[in-house]
């Protein structure tokens, strides 16, 4: 139970190095960056590579924004065996609908708060 705790931190924790590392020796921007986390976890997750580390990582490989490319991965190839090519648009928005939720929630809340 204590090492599933600590691979989640030293996995999790890695990918933001790597970020890190990123916006400091790069001229990329963190919207790149960003950007091409998402695009990342989804040719990952496409290729069936990102589910052994959420295997051995747990949420340290879920949370970060690799995580929900994984999940739109995971999400258009549901969708594709289910629907077909419409799966293609639909499955990730199915898929990954409660973090954009959440996402937009919050953010509406933080906007809020320094307006008042």
């Amino acid at each position: 139970m204590i090492l599933r705790f600590l691979y989640a931190f030293i996995v999790g924790g890695l990918i933001c190095v790597v970020g890190q590392i990123l916006i400091d020796k790069t001229k990329l921007t963190p919207a790149k960056i960003l950007t091409s986390y998402v695009v990342v976890g989804v040719i990952l997750g496409a290729l069936g590579i990102y589910d052994k580390l959420v295997d051995f990582a747990g949420a340290g490989a879920t949370v970060p924004l690799l995580g929900f490319g994984n999940t739109i991965a995971q999400g258009v190839k549901n969708a594709v065996n289910l629907k077909g090519v419409l799966g293609i648009f639909t499955g990730a928005l199915t898929s990954a609908s409660t973090g954009i939720t959440a996402a937009l929630i919050f953010s509406l809340i933080s906007s809020r708060s320094k307006t008042a």
